[in-house]
C-alpha cells in the first residue's frame, strides 16, 4: 500500500508544477518534497519524475501514481460529503465557466455568499474541454460550457439562450453597419473573436465576408474584462455573449447592434451524475439558472 503522505506531496507537486511552491503550500521545506519523492518512488521501484532544469514531466510511473493520487482524494472529498451534515449553505463548491460569463456571474455568488456565510465558492474562467474535464474529474462540482454534452457519467441542462452581440461605440448607436463600415471601424479582437465573426458575420454578410483573416485588427486582448474598453474608448468594435456586454462596468459606454440575422448559443450547466444531488450543489445550481434569465 502507497504511504498516504508520501502519495498526497506528490500529488500535490504534479498539481502545482513547482517544488518550492508545493512545500510552502504544504508547510514543509523543499528538501522534505524531495524526501516524499524519494521514498514514494522507492517504495514504486521506478522513478516518477524526469527533471529538465526547474520544470519535470512524468514517466509512465508517475502518470499511474498520480491516477492513483486523484482517485484518492476524490474518495476522500465524496466520503466527507458523505458523512458532513448536507446543507445547501454550507461547504465548498466550484464552478468553470468561460471568461465572459464569470464576469457577468460573480457578482451574483457574491451575493449568495452574503446569504450563506459558511458558503465556499470558487470561480474558475476555463476553455470548454478543461471545463468538462474537470467536471468529470471531481475539480469543478458546476461547469457552463456553450455546447450541449452528451456523457454517460455526466447531467446537462439547458441554463440560458445567450445572443452574440456585435458591440460598437456608444456614439455609433442607431447606425445602420456593413462589412466595409465596420472594417473601417477596425476589430477589437480577442482569443474568441474569430470564431464570434465567423458566426455573426457569415450569416449577415455571406456575399462580402471572406473569413476573420481578413477583418482589419485595431487591437487585440486576451483579458475578457479588458476586451469592451477600446470599444467604449470609440477605437473599434468587437463581438462579445451579451454576459460579456452585461459584466463590463461602462457598458452605458457602449451599444448593440441589431444586425438582420441574430445569433444566439445555449449555454448548458454540467455536473457529473450524483453530485446534483448535494444540497449545496442543487442550491446554487438552482440559484444560477434563476439568475441566468437575465441573459434571456
Amino acid at each position: 500500500m502507497l504511504n498516504a503522505t508520501w502519495l498526497d506531496t506528490f500529488t500535490t507537486l504534479c498539481d502545482v508544477g513547482h517544488f518550492t511552491r508545493t512545500a510552502e503550500l504544504l508547510g514543509m521545506t523543499q528538501p522534505g518534497v524531495s524526501q516524499h519523492l524519494h521514498k514514494l518512488a522507492s517504495q514504486v521501484g521506478k522513478p516518477l519524475i524526469l527533471k529538465d532544469g526547474k520544470s519535470f514531466t512524468l514517466t509512465p510511473a508517475g502518470e499511474a501514481v498520480l491516477a492513483i493520487g486523484l482517485a484518492r482524494r476524490q474518495q476522500e472529498r465524496e466520503l466527507q460529503d458523505t458523512i458532513n451534515f448536507d446543507d445547501p449553505d454550507v461547504g465548498d463548491i466550484s464552478i468553470g465557466c468561460s471568461g465572459s460569463f464569470a464576469m457577468w456571474l460573480y457578482p451574483y455568488i457574491l451575493d449568495r455568499m452574503h446569504h450563506a456565510p459558511e458558503l465556499v465558492i470558487s470561480v474558475t474562467a476555463a476553455p470548454h474541454m478543461s471545463i468538462v474535464t474537470s467536471v468529470l474529474d471531481g475539480g469543478f462540482d458546476l461547469g457552463v460550457v456553450a455546447e450541449p454534452i452528451n456523457h454517460p457519467r455526466l447531467d446537462a441542462n439547458k441554463l440560458a439562450r445567450e445572443e452574440l452581440c456585435l458591440v460598437v461605440p456608444r456614439s455609433l448607436a442607431g447606425q445602420d453597419f456593413d462589412l466595409p463600415l465596420l472594417n473601417e471601424l477596425g476589430f477589437v479582437a480577442h482569443p474568441d473573436g474569430s470564431a464570434y465573426a465567423d458566426d455573426l458575420f457569415s450569416l449577415n454578410f455571406p456575399k462580402d465576408y471572406k473569413g476573420a483573416d481578413r477583418l482589419r485588427v485595431r487591437t487585440f486582448i486576451n483579458q475578457i474584462g479588458q476586451i469592451p474598453i477600446p470599444v467604449a474608448q470609440g477605437l473599434g468594435y468587437t463581438i462579445l455573449p451579451k454576459s460579456g456586454v452585461d459584466a463590463f462596468v461602462e457598458k452605458q459606454e457602449l451599444a448593440i447592434i441589431q444586425l438582420p440575422k441574430r445569433r444566439y448559443r445555449d449555454l448548458w450547466m454540467i455536473a457529473r451524475k450524483g453530485r446534483s444531488e448535494i444540497a449545496r450543489v442543487a442550491a446554487l445550481s438552482d440559484f444560477i439558472s434563476r439568475a441566468a434569465t437575465a441573459l434571456r
